[in-house]
Parts: C-alpha cells; sequence; structure tokens
C-alpha cells in the first residue's frame, strides 16, 4: 500500500478521534488503532524475529566551486535488498530540487498582497534562485545508462532486472547543483553565508547528494515528497567521501578523517592529539588569529578531504577559510574516547570558544546517560547564522556576538540550548531512526525533551523555552482550529513549533515527573532507545515499548495527549466537610451551642434586640412555663446513659473510627478540558502544616465528566490547591483552589522612552562600570 494511502486513512483516524465522540470513554484502548503487531515488529514494541532493514553504501567525490558557489558530484551507491520482497525499481531522494524553479513549495505557498509592500517581499512571490540537482546521468555498476524518471524531490530508477531478496545493486549519478544563499534566498537547512568584510565564504553543505529513499517494513517506500517541513527518512550504511574545497579551507564533516597528513598542518596535527588527552578545557587546534590570516590570503590551489563512516544514514560537511577550530576528548562508560569539536568564525567569538564543545561534550554525557553510549568517533557543533539542523556526527549551530564582543542572555542561552539539540538529535534520529518525513515529532519531540533534562544538567534553573509543563499552556488552550493533534504529518501541522517540540516534550516530561514517575520512566524510555538504535522505529513501538518495559497503561495518556487536541482544565468544583456524630451528648452539644454562637445572626433579630424594650413574657412573667427556660442542647443522665449502651454495642473497629473523630472533605472535580490526567493536591492544615496526595488519572474511568473523593484527616483543612507544582499543563488554575482566589491583573506604567537605548545587558554594565569610573576620578 501506497504512504498516502496509509496516512489518508491515519489522517482520518486522528480526525475522528480529535473530535471525540461525546461520551467516549478517554481509557478505550488504543488497540484498535495501532498496527496490528507481526514478525517484523512485536507487541511489545520492539523489533520482531524476522525484522529486516536495507542497506545502502556510498563513495562519493566531491567538489566545493567557491567561485561560483557550486558543488560538483559523482556517487556509487550499492544498495543491498535486505527485504523479503522483489524490487523492480529505486526510488532515490534530490531534496535540493525543493529549491527547483518549478518546485512545489513555491508554487503551494500561500501569500497575500498588503497596502505597503517592499521590493524584498514581492521578490519572494516568485522563485528567482534555482538551486535544483542537474543530473549528468545515471548508471549502473558497469558503465551503463538506467533508465529513471524525476518526480519533482524524488527520482524512480528503473532496474534492467527485478532485485531479488538478499541480493545488491550498484547505481553510478553524475549531477550538481548551485548553492544557495541562505541569508539572501530564503534560509535553508544548508547553503553558503557571505562575509562581505572579508570577501569570504562560509558553507554548511547538506542534502547535497542524491540520496537512497527509505524501503521499510511498515510503510514500503518511503516517497512522500519533500515540501521543506517533513525531514529526512534514509537508510543506513558506510559512507567513503573525498571533498576537494581551496587549499585554505578547514573542512568538517561525518566520519573519520583519513589523510590528516596531507590536509592538516604538523602543528594543528600536534594539537589535535593534545585535544584528544583533554579533559576539562578544549584545545584550540586553529586559533582566531590563524583564522583571520587565512581570510587575507586567499589562495586558488585546492585539497581533497578524505572521510569514512560507517553505519550512518546520512553525510554532512562544513568547509570556510573563516573556521576557528577547538576540540577536547570526551570518555564515555566502556572506555572509549569521543571528540567533542567545534568550528566557528571570529563573528561567534568569544561566545563559541567559551562555550561551544563544552556543551557538545555536555549534551554527549547526559544523552548518552538517559540512552546509550554515543557510538561514532566525533561531534562537531559549526556556527552558522541563522540556523540550527543535525547530521550524524555534525550539526549547523547559530550564535553571533555583537561587534564589540558582547551578547545578550537570550543570545547565550539560546546558543547552548540550539547546539544541545542538534547534538542531541544524534540519537534521535540519527540512531534511533524513525520516519521524520511522517513523524516529525518522534525526532523533535523526543530530543527537545532529552534537551531539557540537559540544560537543566548545565546550570541551576536554566531557562529553557519547552519542557515544563506550564510551558505549553498557551498552545494547550488556544483556538482548536488552529491546533492539531500530535500524530499528524510534518506538512500539515499548525503551530509546528508547538505541535511537533513542544506539546511531544511536556508529554514525555509529565510521564516522567507525575504519572511514572522517574525511576520507572527511565528504565522504559532507555530501553525504547536501546531497542530500537540503528533500526527504524514507528510510533506504535515507542507507545508500546514504555508500556511493555514500565507494567504502566498508558493508552489513555497517548489517546489523549498524541491522538486529540483536548486541554487540561480540572476544576475544584466543589467542597464540603463532614464530622462524625459521635453521640456524646456532651461534647456534641457543645459543639452545636459553638456553632449557633458564631452563626451569621439575622438583621430582623440583631435590631428587634435593639429596639424593642421589653416582650410580653419579660413584662409578664406568668407566661413562662418548662420550655421557656429550657435548654435542649443540656446533657441529661439518661442522655449519657443512652451514651454508654451505645458505646458497648459498637466493635473495637467501630469504636476506633469513632474515637479518632477525623475530619472528612468531600472534594468534587470536574474536567472541563476534556484531558483526563492525575489528580495532584495540596492540604494546609489549622497548624500550618502541609499534605500531598497524588490520585493517579484512572480515577476518572467511571466519570469522565465528574468525580468526587472523600479525605479523612486528623485536624482541620484550612486550603487546598489542585495541581500546586504545575505538573498537568492545567489551562485554567484560577478554579484550582479552595477557598478560591481572586484573579490579579497586573498593569505595567507608561514609559515614554525605551530603557537603556536597545542595549544588551553586558553592554549597560560595561557603560555603568565607564560611568562609576569617571564620577570617581
Amino acid at each position: 500500500m501506497k504512504t498516502r494511502i496509509i496516512w489518508s486513512i491515519l489522517m482520518l483516524v486522528s480526525a475522528a478521534m480529535a473530535a471525540q465522540v461525546p461520551g467516549e470513554n478517554p481509557f478505550k484502548q488504543l488497540e484498535n488503532e495501532l498496527p496490528t503487531p507481526n514478525v517484523y515488529r512485536n507487541a511489545a514494541g520492539a523489533p520482531g524475529h524476522m525484522y529486516w532493514q536495507q542497506k545502502a553504501d556510498y563513495v562519493m567525490d566531491i567538489r566545493l566551486d567557491d567561485e561560483n558557489q557550486r558543488v560538483y558530484g559523482t556517487e556509487k551507491i550499492t544498495y543491498h535488498n535486505n527485504s523479503p520482497d522483489p524490487l523492480n525499481y529505486l526510488w532515490v531522494q534530490l531534496d535540493q530540487n525543493v529549491r527547483a524553479l518549478d518546485s512545489d513549495t513555491y508554487s503551494t505557498s500561500t501569500s497575500e498582497m498588503g497596502e505597503r509592500m517592499s521590493l524584498s517581499q514581492l521578490s519572494r512571490l516568485e522563485p528567482t534562485f534555482d538551486g535544483g540537482f542537474k543530473i549528468d546521468w545515471v548508471r549502473d555498476g558497469n558503465g551503463k545508462d538506467m533508465a529513471y524518471y524525476i518526480q519533482k524531490t524524488m527520482m524512480r530508477v528503473e532496474l534492467p532486472q527485478t532485485l531479488k531478496p538478499g541480493e545488491s545493486t550498484v547505481l553510478q549519478i553524475k549531477y550538481w547543483y548551485n548553492i544557495n544563499d541562505r541569508m539572501r534566498d530564503g534560509g535553508g537547512r544548508s547553503g553558503s553565508e557571505y562575509f562581505e568584510e572579508d570577501d569570504n565564504f562560509l558553507y554548511t553543505i547538506a542534502q547535497f547528494y542524491p540520496r537512497m529513499a527509505l524501503y521499510s517494513d511498515n510503510v514500503g517506500w518511503q516517497n512522500k515528497q519533500f515540501l521543506g517541513r517533513g525531514e529526512f527518512t534514509l537508510t543506513f550504511g558506510d559512507y567513503d567521501v573525498k571533498i576537494t574545497v581551496p587549499a585554505d579551507h578547514l573542512v568538517a564533516a561525518t566520519g573519520t578523517l583519513q589523510n590528516d597528513n596531507e590536509v592538516l598542518t604538523r602543528q594543528q596535527r600536534q594539537r589535535l592529539e593534545e585535544a584528544r588527552k583533554a579533559r576539562e578545557q578544549p584545545v584550540i587546534i586553529a586559533s582566531q588569529e590563524e583564522a583571520i590570516e587565512r581570510e587575507k590570503t586567499k589562495v586558488t590551489q585546492e585539497k581533497t578531504w578524505h572521510f569514512k563512516a560507517e553505519n550512518v544514514r546520512d553525510f554532512a560537511f562544513a568547509s570556510s577559510r573563516k573556521f576557528i577550530w577547538d576540540a577536547m576528548g570526551v570518555e564515555q562508560e566502556d572506555g572509549s574516547v569521543v571528540m567533542a569539536m567545534s568550528m566557528y568564525p571570529k563573528e561567534g567569538n568569544p561566545l563559541w570558544e567559551r562555550f561551544s564543545t563544552k556543551a557538545v561534550a555536555h549534551t554527549l554525557k547526559w544523552y548518552t546517560h538517559y540512552t546509550f553510549n554515543y557510538p561514532y568517533p566525533v561531534a562537531w557543533s559549526i556556527n552558522a547564522a541563522d540556523i540550527g539542523m543535525e547530521y550524524p556526527m555534525i550539526c549547523f549551530n547559530f550564535g553571533r556576538t555583537e561587534a564589540d564582543g558582547t551578547y545578550s542572555d537570550r543570545t547565550k542561552y539560546g546558543m547552548i540550548g540550539v547546539i544541545i539539540h542538534e547534538v542531541g538529535h544524534n540519537y534521535f534520529p540519527m540512531i534511533v531512526n524513525s520516519d521524520e518525513r511522517q513523524w516529525t515529532w518522534m525526532d523533535e519531540g523526543l530530543n527537545t525533551f532529552l534537551q531539557y533534562l540537559a540544560e537543566q544538567q548545565w546550570e541551576r534553573d536554566y531557562p529553557s523555552r519547552r519542557g515544563p509543563a506550564n510551558k505549553i499552556v498557551d498552545y494547550m488552550k488556544g483556538d482548536k482550529r488552529y491546533i492539531s493533534p500530535i500524530m499528524t504529518n510534518s506538512e500539515s501541522i499548525w503551530q509546528f513549533g508547538n505541535n511537533a517540540y513542544g506539546k511531544p516534550a511536556t508529554a514525555l516530561n509529565i510521564l516522567r515527573e507525575t504519572i511514572m514517575g522517574r525511576e520507572v520512566f527511565d528504565y522504559a524510555f532507555k530501553t525504547y532507545a536501546n531497542r530500537w538504535k540503528f533500526k527504524h522505529p514507528a510510533p506504535a513501538d515507542l507507545f508500546r515499548t514504555m508500556e511493555d518495559a514500565s507494567a504502566v497503561d498508558l493508552d489513555w495518556f497517548w489517546r489523549g495527549w498524541f491522538f486529540t487536541t483536548d486541554n487540561v482544565d480540572i476544576a475544584l468544583a466543589n467542597v464540603k466537610e463532614f464530622r462524625i456524630n459521635s453521640m456524646d451528648p456532651v461534647a456534641e452539644n457543645a459543639r452545636q451551642r459553638q456553632m449557633e454562637e458564631q452563626a451569621p445572626r439575622n438583621i430582623s433579630s440583631i435590631r428587634n434586640e435593639q429596639e424593642i424594650a421589653q416582650t410580653y413574657d419579660e413584662i409578664d412573667t406568668t407566661l413562662r412555663d418548662f420550655y421557656t427556660e429550657y435548654d435542649p442542647l443540656e446533657a441529661t443522665v439518661l442522655d449519657k446513659d443512652e451514651y454508654h449502651h451505645y458505646l458497648e454495642g459498637l466493635t473495637e473497629a467501630e469504636r476506633s473510627v469513632l474515637q479518632a473523630n477525623k475530619y472528612y472533605y468531600e472534594l468534587t472535580f470536574k474536567n472541563i478540558g476534556g484531558l483526563v490526567m492525575p489528580i495532584i493536591l495540596e492540604f494546609t492544615f489549622a497548624d500550618g502544616t502541609k499534605e500531598v496526595q497524588r490520585i493517579p488519572a484512572e480515577i476518572w474511568r467511571m466519570g469522565t465528566e465528574e468525580v468526587s473523593k472523600v479525605f479523612p484527616f486528623e485536624q482541620e483543612v484550612t486550603a487546598i490547591v489542585l495541581d500546586p507544582f504545575l505538573e498537568t499543563a492545567d489551562t485554567d488554575t484560577s478554579n484550582n483552589y479552595y477557598p478560591s482566589k481572586p484573579a490579579v491583573n497586573r498593569f505595567d506604567l507608561y514609559q515614554s522612552r525605551e530603557r537603556g537605548n536597545g542595549e544588551n545587558p553586558m553592554q549597560r554594565n560595561r557603560r555603568a562600570e565607564q560611568q562609576e569610573t569617571g564620577t570617581r576620578r
């Protein structure tokens, strides 16, 4: 069955569930919605005993044309058919065709005219840059031309004979394309950046070669067109790549450098060896001074850098004469050493020299802690303006300083965060190789969740953008017309960042903190990561593994958080206090007398007491009888005897409950948002102490709209807070309090001028110090 047919069915299922049939039980099992387990993917969420996956090996010769900003390449692909299926053709991804003049990305993008339009805005209304692949030829292993057909961003290559199970075939392709300027040509995941001041380019190059599409047991050929959002679904293989660049360029790439003696100076090789032993501080391999000198004295000669990489799903590289280079070794639990390395232009300093490589090392440490040892020899962080993008062993990250070397806290934390995120993508999806073209959340959401955990290990109260439940509230309570279920294809998502990054990351954090607990969650998540490393998991494999490894039924959670657009809004609708009638006439009568004395008085009684000088019976005392003086709250001997007889008739257990004389509180909760969640309550008592109680989400099984529960306590409750630690993403906390709390609305005083003249805090502090020094003088 074709991918698009499968997707149409899933969209219908998702839409139906997003609508939530009134009265439908959110605890209904997901069995009918998930794919049927089979010999390839079993019911536990693990690869089945007949699981298989394809393999594609590449040998490439690439030339970077620095004069014309082009890539020229030839490649030989050896494709191994490990499937049980005979194949008559192969699909190859041509992702650069997203920039072709006839690209569907241009034709399907929406646009509007305003009353005032800039020339830049008008230029974006039609394509002007032709960045698509130019295919010179496609040949077999013997050099014979092969028939092929290009369908937008996909190319079908006809095989001269059926590729049977267990067989391999060879394709050879010659091609070239124009490199896009990321700063001018509409951005992009890769491309060039021009520095006018020194007339140099910085290249971050990816999707630069025709790549084999994935063929898998659960999708068949993943040949869904690339429109720009849904990223890349790829096959593992081995790479042997030679990259020819200007001789004064430094190159970083996926894999291990094979010819360092030819492309590095003796000093650079010595520094690199020192860096391999460094554990605390990075070692500078190529300094800023050396980079500035290369910028000035550009050479025309070329050098070829040779890299090899094993068992990776992709390949990318960066090249520039502007690069500064530093590195350090990261020792793993198994004793292996991974090189954490960075390359960046002087425009990134001092920010990058101080933080980048350490952020790489930090990421490897904590992602490994939650998943598995990093299996590759190197992890690169490359500086590129306005981009964050990931590939095996290498990623491109933003973060530049001001001309004076200062930077804002937003720039600092944004840069550290993006490095952690992009380096973290080595784990998801570069190793745990999910289908990005179909399910963005499976790599972005899981990675954003781990990014949050790593950020919190970097610095206390690190200003993480996503992860904690309260960070997703504004999105969850938004207009449902512009919110998609997480289980929606990448190209069809409203609010892409919140949907694919924020909400799934928050969901996993809620699972870890509130539903499962850290220990149980961490074990199950690590089980998933290890089951599917170097394999191709689907959503059902994650859902099933998390339940299989934890013994926690999570179908209600997956259904609500991933298949619907419901939100959490649980209200503490009512609180009733009860006390046991002890039957002790002395104690009960005294309590009743106190309640009556403290009860509000009717206005008429108050005024009558003040205005009626004497009542008739006060004037004529003969009107008084037994009932005039009778006190019904005065305990008699008979009352006391009856009480003792009552006690003698109780069992020991009944007498214990009676003597405890606890306070009972009946709490009623309403599910306004539709998403069932655990109920977390914080009780404050009369003596000021507090107690937290956690009620699992299963309390809603028999009543999804309203439930009640009674809580007994030794002393009186003075306050109750629902979701006191902001852990359920409750979108309206105003109904979470007893007694209710009035909302506090804040307002800002009007300011007539900007404070600080647009300076960042470092600049402002520097100016303040200068002013203070001048004043002292």
